[in-house]
């Protein structure tokens, strides 16, 4: 049994100050580790794999629990002191090999033991934490099995800045090494070999063995973030065995040697990947907690709500009124639906006061900066105004886009905005939007881009122009310079799988598709169901998430409808889903419209004509305006 070799790592060696704080969370490298060769795989400066010295006090010890991001102190007393007037000769002395002094050997003292200690419960936290980070098995799918048997594309991590990861994802990709529980392997006790990425699919990674080479009949699909996946050195610093795979033991007689020049130059995880994967997954809503939430039986309107639940970002809100609990509305944590307690007061908003006027024992009001920040408007000058018309994705209908009213301007840059043709005499099912919202755009904008318009109900002179509309209800189309034109560099391209909420029933996830880009918007589709499910969704929706995101979380996953399925339960789903959609959907348009030449308002508006499925993700223009 081959039982380890040296450590791999980053260089220690550093410049950054010392003055660091003990809670800093220092970023991934924006490039992963190299596996050097120094005689062995990779050793620390010191020699010692896993070990570092201090270079204030020359204690020697575990690295992982040496204080700072680049480990270069045993304490935070060390950190300071280096930079203290003694520094110098601290330094000096140990460049001339003498003893540390008498301060330090203090200091060494105690830290060694505590900080061994602190070591031993952070490795039995994070075994912990992976025990409830279990995978959600669905029967009958795999995201791996559905990639590889239709060779589909995923989209990659750092499309989804809301998920785990997100933003520190690194250039993680095809080639980079791991270590992992060899399965191909006789012996009782649980041993490790090293296997290298061959295809990504959003958290999950396609692994082979190394030494496979070109053989991928043991190739097996894992969760990167999964607490068996492990950087090239784990099992030297862990004391974890490595044994190569049972298939292949044949195959060299000197495995050590095989590994340094395979991995000689090859990139791994970042030392502390995991840790940065907890760090990730921790969020800042608590159980209890109570903010003001969107009424869903009355859109027009807010409503106080408690934290139920919290899993990967998603809160489950239980409206306050609701005695058994059973009246709950999901949505994530940057939802644009949430807001803290008295914030529907402050912007002018509808709001349904509670029956209970007393907080319930252990309910509190959850911190207003916890909430996802809207940019700053200035509506000082020209501005939105009751009754100017615009183009809004229905939020009951989100398949849709429609004709629309802005209804009322509220304070802070809110509108609440009505569909065209479908409203009820009491607005009951107006909505709100910020005026930056991706949601809501200038006229002309579907069609533009070639995306079908939905009239308001009822409207027979099709196909529905603009500016007919606007000179039979005598209103004016909202200024083009007053809608977010900003788009991301989102990454997204048409075709790439992801997990994706059902917003008409938001606690669910689903297997979905991009089907469509137009700029920043991004039409979803569910697998297995048809089109007219489909959605329309900002390309930075906290409701999209990469593959595995369910896995990961411990969320439920739900797979693509089968056939038989679809045929029997559509049935009932439709109807209710169409019951609800006939009130606020238009008819549809029987051609597709061409493009205006006529004036709007006065003002001459000439388009940009792009291609329909625009992937490229600079700021490109969604329309111009000529100026007279």
């Amino acid at each position: 049994m081959f039982d380890g070799y040296d450590s791999c790592s980053e260089d220690t060696s550093s410049s950054s100050s010392s003055e660091e704080s003990e809670e800093e969370v220092a970023p991934l490298p924006s490039s992963l580790p190299i596996i050097k060769n120094n005689g062995q795989v990779y050793t620390y400066p010191d020699g010692k794999s896993g070990m570092a010295t201090c270079e204030m006090c020359g204690m020697v010890g575990v690295r992982d629990a040496f204080y700072s991001k680049t480990k270069r102190f045993c304490s935070v007393s060390c950190s300071r002191s280096y930079s203290s007037n003694s520094k110098k000769a601290s330094i000096l002395a140990r460049l001339q090999g003498k003893p540390p002094t008498k301060k330090a050997k203090v200091l060494q003292k105690q830290p060694l033991v505590a900080k061994l200690a602190a070591y031993a419960q952070y490795q039995a936290t994070l075994q912990n934490q992976a025990k409830t980070k279990a995978a959600v098995p669905v029967e009958g799918f795999s995201w791996g099995n559905y990639i590889n048997s239709n060779s589909f594309t995923a989209a990659p991590v750092t499309c989804f800045k809301h998920a785990p990861m997100g933003t520190c994802w690194g250039d993680i990709s095809e080639g980079v090494r791991v270590e992992v529980p060899n399965t191909d392997c006789s012996l009782p006790t649980k041993v490790f070999w090293i296997a290298g990425i061959v295809k990504l699919a959003g958290y999950n990674a396609l692994l082979r063995y190394e030494g496979f080479e070109n053989d991928s009949s043991l190739d097996f699909w894992c969760n990167v973030c999964g607490s068996d996946i492990h950087p090239v050195g784990w099992c030297a610093t862990s004391g974890k065995p490595l044994v190569p795979p049972r298939t292949i033991q044949h195959k060299y007689t000197n495995w050590k040697a095989f590994l340094v020049k395979r991995l000689t130059g090859a990139k791994t995880l970042p030392p502390d990947f995991s840790q940065k994967v907890c760090e990730s997954m921790q969020y800042p809503f608590k159980t209890s907690m109570r903010v003001e939430v969107v009424d869903k039986t009355h859109l027009c309107r807010t409503r106080v709500a408690v934290v139920e639940s919290v899993i990967g970002g998603r809160l489950r809100l239980v409206y306050e009124e609701s005695e058994d609990k059973t009246d709950d509305f999901w949505c994530h944590m940057y939802s644009p639906l949430i807001h803290h307690i008295g914030w529907s007061r402050s912007i002018g908003h509808r709001f349904k006061r509670s029956d209970i006027t007393k907080k319930q024992d252990g309910h509190f009001d959850a911190p207003s900066h916890l909430f996802m920040k809207v940019k700053e408007v200035d509506a000082a000058g020209e501005w939105f105004k009751e009754g100017m018309k615009l183009e809004a994705i229905d939020p009951l209908n989100l398949s849709a886009i429609c004709v629309a009213t802005i209804r009322k301007v509220l304070a802070d840059g809110y509108l609440m905005i009505g569909i065209d043709g479908s409203e009820a005499a009491d607005g009951s099912d107006w909505f709100c939007y910020h005026a930056t919202s991706p949601s809501i755009f200038p006229v002309g904008f579907c069609e533009i881009n070639m995306i079908e318009l939905t009239p308001p109900r009822g409207y027979a002179k099709l196909p529905f122009k603009w500016f007919d509309y606007l000179r039979e209800t005598d209103s004016i189309a909202a200024p083009v310079k007053l809608f977010n034109k900003e788009v991301p560099n989102h990454g997204f391209h048409v075709g790439m799988k992801l997990e994706a909420v059902d917003l008409m029933e938001p606690r669910l996830v689903c297997v979905a598709t991009v089907t469509r880009i137009i700029h920043r918007l991004l039409r979803i589709h569910f697998d297995g169901w048809e089109d007219e499910y489909d959605q329309w969704v900002d390309c930075e929706s906290p409701d999209l998430y990469p593959v595995g995101w369910c896995q990961l979380t411990g969320y439920q996953l739900q797979p693509p409808a089968p056939q038989s399925s679809r045929d029997s339960q559509s049935s009932s789903s439709k109807q209710k889903k169409k019951a609800k959609s006939q009130q606020y959907k238009g008819h549809k348009k029987m051609t597709s419209l061409q493009l205006k030449e006529e004036l709007l308002d006065g003002e001459e508006y000439s388009f940009l004509q792009g291609a329909s499925d625009q992937e490229s993700n600079g700021s490109a223009s969604y329309y111009i305006k000529q100026e007279p």
